[in-house]
């Protein structure tokens, strides 16, 4: 019966674009067992196979090559020997086991907070991924030795004076100026090479963003409704121009909106028109008044008299009545 086999030449990384060489060894077969290999779910074939006689005389030892150029997706690759022989009918023996691949590092530069203020605390993370790597707040497995730690250096575009060069991938701006505005170059270097990251800072100031909008002055202000109906429909048109400004790129939709907005603002102008016309018309003309006085009420020479020849009258008027029979 076939012993489980063994994988040999696994036991250093692999730089990328390498070629790994791996052998694959089980003894104690007879007839000789015949060796099969596998990179994750993808078959491998063999460069040859060696078949040599136990020192026992009866049994054989099978031993098989194969070669292939390994890349970084290859990191972490699951190897498979398996043995195939007819004592073992439906079972298997195989061994697995994983590669490690040396790459070359990629970088990238994150802002803590995203978007930074003058008179903030910026961090910079120079974020990396490589093997081997030492980046901040990446795991480096045990089982992989660094040949020296990585290193990051820290630039600023038309500046000849390096920043910061250390192990910590971290740059720090205590407190944020404009004058802190530009492009930043991290260089993260490891023993696969160099890699270059840049970040355009841009300082922004607290309250930069809101714009001071000056409203025409009217020469004449009749009353505190009118100013008020005009102050509507500056507003109005306000932000029907800003509606208008924040689709500069034209389209079939933008210029479907862009009409329907302008039929709505003369529709609102009409209306407010007449509603300041129909306030002047109301204020300018006053309504006539028709009063009644009581008959007799002409003649009198005081208004005494009036009220008494008033009610004379009145009750003159009820004293008057027709019978007929």
């Amino acid at each position: 019966v076939p012993q489980k086999p063994q994988i040999f030449g696994h036991e250093q990384p692999i730089d990328e674009e390498k070629i790994a060489r791996l052998t694959c060894q089980s003894s104690g077969s007879k007839p000789a067992a015949q060796l099969r290999w596998k990179k994750g779910n993808k078959e491998l074939m063999d460069e040859g196979t060696e078949v040599v006689e136990d020192p026992n005389g009866k049994t054989f030892t099978v031993s098989s090559r194969v070669e292939f150029r390994v890349t970084k997706e290859d990191n972490e690759a699951e190897v498979t020997c398996t043995v195939d022989h007819e004592s073992l009918q439906n079972s298997e023996r195989s061994t697995t086991q994983k590669l490690q691949v040396h790459y070359k590092p990629t970088a990238k530069i994150e802002p803590h907070p995203q978007y930074p203020r003058e008179g903030e605390k910026l961090q910079l993370q120079c974020d990396g991924q490589g093997n081997p790597m030492a980046v901040g707040r990446a795991a480096v497995p045990h089982s992989i030795p660094l040949h020296r730690p990585q290193e990051f250096l820290w630039e600023k575009e038309g500046s000849d004076t390096p920043l910061q060069l250390s192990s910590d991938s971290v740059l720090i701006f205590p407190f944020l100026n404009k004058s802190d505005s530009g492009t930043y170059v991290c260089t993260a270097t490891s023993s696969m090479g160099s890699v270059v990251a840049k970040y355009n800072l841009d300082v922004s100031v607290w309250g930069s963003q809101s714009r001071d909008r000056a409203q025409p002055r009217l020469s004449s202000v009749p009353d505190a409704s009118e100013q008020s109906l005009q102050r509507l429909l500056l507003s109005v048109f306000s932000l029907f121009a800003t509606w208008a400004d924040a689709s500069p790129v034209p389209s079939t939709s933008s210029t479907y909106h862009a009409v329907i907005g302008g039929v709505v603002a003369v529709i609102v102008f009409l209306l407010l028109s007449l509603l300041i016309a129909l306030g002047h018309y109301l204020i300018r003309h006053k309504g006539t008044y028709l009063t009644h006085e009581a008959k007799g009420s002409d003649d009198a020479p005081d208004a005494d008299t009036a009220i008494i020849n008033a009610e004379g009258g009145q009750a003159g008027s009820d004293d008057k009545k027709e019978y007929f029979i």
